[in-house]
């Protein structure tokens, strides 16, 4: 078997989601949201017809615009599409026939504006649940939007510029747009041609993916079959988005968007499946959804602490992954963070209550690097060196179980009392 080597990935400095060749971006405030100074629509364009995977909620209230989506990308879940159209401010979910038929109508509009088939748009909308979603600003918005994104089309920097509008305008309650891209130089049958991929995603709340994560588009100018690329997207979703959680909850609205241009190296035969440039593409990929993974978790509602929590030692994936989650979506594990208190016994607790199977007198715990727990029983540690351990941004527990060889990683974050204050005035 040939062997795989990771690419050097070069980090795109402020990329985006328009970082790579033949995509477009922007975003305006076209009226879903009563403030005129928030962005609340974006479009994402291709130069031409570009290959799409997509990753949705596995929520049963799921959203107009994802049963829309699925349809458009069709029953192996990928398909050629010409543009993403996203709104903020209303979710268009649990809205019936109505729903559905705004979002058909978006994809009719957007399609009608930029000159393709309906089928070929994707759609997606984050916000309030239960809220029938008025056509009205698409009507004006997406005409205006994409004369803006055309007229930026030529100017590099504003194209780029045009990426971040559009990272701005899916925020919610998200303190920050989240936007990434890296590069690398390719191999094999690619080699030659320099590949980007880049991203933007949105969310901060209503988090525990099956499938993908709230909103994100992740882009890349490779030339990539749609099997491959589907491929690349579900593996890759799995060990990032699908390893957050801010409070255990899954939208209705989840949405992983992946686009391939070709433009990196025209004419060349696409990639496939189970190739060593389909591995490269998945490294990239990896890095900007891992990238972007965290910066949801570290931007959870009321969040002032990126939690990782990592379990080793289990006697399956399933396993590890089951006691990772009950620590991070554990409310005494997140307020004790919060609180800077080095309590392994909310840990021990979490691991103990999630059904894996482990002997108590095989775990070991460490927290911000410090061994808290050994062969079930407490190591002193010094109080004082932990609270200033307490002070860095990122806040890791280990926790090894003895029990096998698995291991995973999951990140989450603290819980405070402005998550509280966030989500019970949610709708005021």
């Amino acid at each position: 078997m040939e062997q795989i080597i990771a690419p050097k990935l070069s980090v795109i400095a402020d990329g985006g989601v328009a970082s790579p060749a033949g995509i477009h971006a922007g975003g305006i405030h076209a009226g879903f949201r009563k403030n005129p100074q928030r962005f609340d629509l974006a479009l994402v364009e291709v130069d031409e017809r570009a290959v799409a995977a997509g990753a949705f909620t596995t929520n049963k209230f799921c959203a107009a615009p994802v049963t829309v989506s699925r349809a458009h990308l069709g029953k192996g879940g990928s398909a050629p599409i010409r543009a993403v159209c996203i709104n903020s401010g209303n979710a268009n979910a649990a809205t019936g026939e109505e729903g559905l038929e705004c979002a058909e109508a978006t994809c009719a509009l957007v399609a009608k504006t930029i000159g393709c088939e309906p089928e070929q748009v994707l759609v997606a909308s984050t916000g309030v649940i239960g809220q029938l979603l008025d056509v009205a600003p698409f009507e004006t918005g997406v005409p205006a939007l994409h004369d803006k994104i055309c007229a930026q089309a030529t100017d590099e920097s504003l194209r780029l510029s045009g990426g971040h509008d559009a990272a701005r305008a899916i925020m919610t309650t998200d303190t920050h747009p989240k936007e990434y891209a890296v590069s690398y130089e390719a191999g094999g049958s690619l080699a030659g041609s320099t590949v980007t991929v880049g991203g933007m995603c949105k969310g901060s709340g209503m988090i525990m993916p099956n499938m993908a994560t709230m909103i994100a588009i992740i882009s890349t100018d490779a030339p990539v079959s749609a099997a491959a690329l589907h491929e690349v997207l579900l593996g890759v979703v799995k060990k990032t988005f699908n390893k957050v959680t801010v409070d255990s909850d899954t939208s209705t609205n989840d949405t992983c968007i992946a686009i391939a241009t070709g433009k990196a190296a025209a004419g060349a035969a696409p990639i496939e499946p189970g190739t060593p440039e389909a591995a490269e593409l998945a490294c990239a990929v990896n890095a900007v959804c891992q990238h972007l993974a965290r910066e949801i978790a570290a931007d959870g509602e009321g969040a002032s602490k990126l939690v990782t929590v990592t379990v080793a030692g289990a006697a399956t994936d399933e396993d590890a992954d089951t006691a990772a989650r009950a620590i991070a979506n554990s409310p005494l594990v997140k307020t004790a963070i919060y609180g800077h208190d080095c309590n392994w016994g909310r840990i021990a607790m979490a691991l103990g209550k999630c059904g894996v199977a482990f002997d108590q007198r095989d775990v070991d715990i460490d927290i911000m690097g410090m061994p808290v727990c050994r062969d079930g029983l407490t190591v002193a540690f010094d109080e004082d060196e932990a609270l200033r351990r307490f002070e860095e941004p990122e806040i890791t527990i280990w926790a090894d179980l003895g029990a096998g060889a698995c291991e995973t990683t999951v990140w989450t974050c603290d819980l405070t009392h402005e998550y509280v204050k966030i989500n019970g005035e949610y709708r005021t």
